[in-house]
C-alpha cells in the first residue's frame, strides 16, 4: 500500500464477517478503513476461522494484518452471560497490552483506535490509549427510566437500576475520565453520551453512527400495495428487554383495534422471550403476532422483502442495523428517537417517536402503525426511504470514519 497511508492499530475484540450486531459493525469498519488506511487489527483468536477463509475469497483485503489471541479453551469456559463476557474482554484487554506495545513500536505506529467493544465503561489497553487514541464509535451509559423497567423481569430492573446510577456517577470514574483525558477524537453513538463527556473534553467529541447500508442487500422496486393486502408489520433484534418489543406488541395491539387486517412478525431469540409469549397471550395477540425466533441471514433478507413497515421501539439504540436495512429495501421505519442513528432518519419516510412517558410513547407507536396500513402513504415513504439508503452506505461511511480521523490527526500534526 500507499508510504503516505497512515499506520493505524485496530483493537476490534468484534469484529468477523457475516454477522450482525457489534461483531458485523466491527467487520464493516475495519473493510472501510483498509481502504483509505494501513491496519494492524487484534481480535479474538475465535474469529479467526472465518476471517482468513473470507480474506482468501477477497484478496483485495488481504493487506489487512490480522492478529489473533484468546484465553485458552479451559480458561473461558465461565464466559456465559453479561457477566462473563465483560470480565472475559477486561482480562483479554489486560493480556493483549503486550501485543498492541510490541506491534505498535515494531511497526512504527502512532495511532491507536480502539473500535469494539464501543461501551466506554469498558477496559482499553493502557499503552493504546497513551498514543494517538481514537475510541469509539461509544456508547454504554444510555439508561431507561423507571416507569419502563419497573415492568422488567427482577434481574432487569435491578440491572437498568445499576446502570442508572452508574451513569449519574460517572464523574467520579476515574477510568471513564482517564480516557476521555488521553483521547484525541471520541467517536459517540448518541448525544447523550457527548453530554456526560467532561466539558473540557467534549471539543474532542463528535457524534458518529456505527452502522449503514448492507451492501449485500438486494433492493426490490418500490410498488404501491393492493388496498385490501394485509399490512407485514416486522421488528427484529436481540429480545433484551430495553429494546421495547414489548412496547411494539403493546401498540400493535391497540392499532388492530382501528385495522384488524394487521400483523406483526417479532424476529430474535433472547432472555425476554417468555414475558412476551405471556404479553402476546393476555392481548389476545396469538394469531396476529408470530415470534419467529432466531433466523438466517437469508431467511432475515426474505422477511424485509415481504413486509411493508419497519418498527424499531428500542429505548436506548445508538445505531440498529434493521433501521438503516429497512432504508435499502424501501420500507418505512417506525422508531423511538434515542439521539443516535434516528438523527439520519426523515419525518419523509421514518415515523421518529418522541420518548416520553409509557402510555404516550405506546399511543404514539400505535398511530404511527395505523397511519401506515394506508397503501399509498407507504407506497410514497418507501420511495424516499430507498433513495435516501443510497446516501448510508459502508463505503459513504468509509469516506466519513477517513475525514473524521484525517481531521484529528491533522489538527494534531501526527504524519
Amino acid at each position: 500500500m500507499g508510504n503516505n497511508r497512515y499506520k493505524i492499530f485496530v483493537s476490534a475484540y468484534a469484529c468477523e464477517p457475516g454477522l450482525g450486531s457489534e461483531i458485523g459493525v466491527g467487520w464493516h469498519w475495519v473493510l472501510e478503513m483498509s481502504k483509505h488506511f494501513d491496519l494492524w487489527v487484534l481480535t479474538r483468536r475465535s474469529n479467526q476461522h472465518t476471517i482468513e477463509p473470507w480474506i482468501a475469497e477477497h484478496p483485495e483485503y488481504s493487506h489487512i494484518r490480522f492478529l489473533y489471541f484468546d484465553l485458552p479453551k479451559w480458561a473461558r469456559f465461565w464466559k456465559k452471560g453479561l457477566r462473563g463476557v465483560r470480565t472475559y474482554y477486561n482480562i483479554w484487554q489486560w493480556l493483549t497490552n503486550g501485543i498492541v506495545r510490541r506491534t505498535m513500536q515494531e511497526n512504527n505506529i502512532r495511532i491507536f483506535h480502539h473500535l469494539t467493544y464501543g461501551n466506554v465503561l469498558w477496559k482499553v489497553s493502557s499503552y493504546g490509549q497513551k498514543q494517538f487514541f481514537i475510541w469509539g464509535p461509544a456508547g454504554g451509559v444510555e439508561t431507561i427510566p423507571e416507569e419502563y423497567s419497573r415492568l422488567y423481569p427482577r434481574k432487569m430492573q435491578l440491572v437498568e437500576r445499576l446502570r442508572r446510577t452508574v451513569a449519574g456517577n460517572l464523574k467520579f470514574n476515574s477510568g471513564f475520565k482517564r480516557r476521555c483525558k488521553n483521547a484525541d477524537l471520541i467517536l459517540c453513538k448518541t448525544d447523550i453520551l457527548r453530554q456526560h463527556i467532561p466539558a473540557r473534553y467534549r471539543d474532542k467529541a463528535i457524534l458518529f453512527t456505527d452502522v449503514a447500508v448492507d451492501n449485500l442487500l438486494e433492493t426490490p422496486a418500490i410498488t404501491e400495495s393492493a388496498p385490501e393486502k394485509r399490512v407485514e408489520f416486522i421488528t427484529v433484534g436481540r429480545l433484551d428487554p430495553w429494546r421495547g418489543f414489548d412496547l411494539a406488541i403493546e401498540a400493535f395491539a391497540k392499532a388492530t383495534e382501528k385495522n384488524a387486517n394487521i400483523h406483526l412478525t417479532v424476529i430474535g431469540k433472547g432472555a425476554d422471550k417468555e414475558r412476551l409469549n405471556a404479553l402476546i397471550a393476555k392481548l389476545n395477540m396469538t394469531d396476529k403476532v408470530t415470534m419467529a425466533g432466531a433466523v438466517s441471514m437469508e431467511r432475515y433478507q426474505e422477511y424485509m422483502r415481504n413486509c411493508d413497515v419497519v418498527v424499531n421501539a428500542s429505548l436506548k439504540e445508538g445505531a440498529v442495523t434493521v433501521s438503516f436495512d429497512s432504508m435499502a429495501m424501501g420500507k418505512p421505519l417506525i422508531c423511538i428517537d434515542t439521539t443516535g442513528y434516528t438523527r439520519y432518519f426523515s419525518p419523509e419516510y421514518a415515523e421518529i417517536i418522541q420518548r416520553n412517558d409509557r402510555k404516550s410513547t405506546i399511543q404514539a407507536l400505535a398511530d404511527s402503525m395505523v397511519k401506515l396500513t394506508d397503501a399509498h402513504t407507504r407506497y410514497e415513504m418507501g420511495k424516499k426511504a430507498q433513495l435516501a439508503g443510497n446516501q448510508f452506505t459502508w463505503a459513504s461511511r468509509g469516506e466519513e470514519i477517513y475525514a473524521a480521523i484525517t481531521k484529528a490527526t491533522k489538527e494534531k500534526g501526527i504524519k
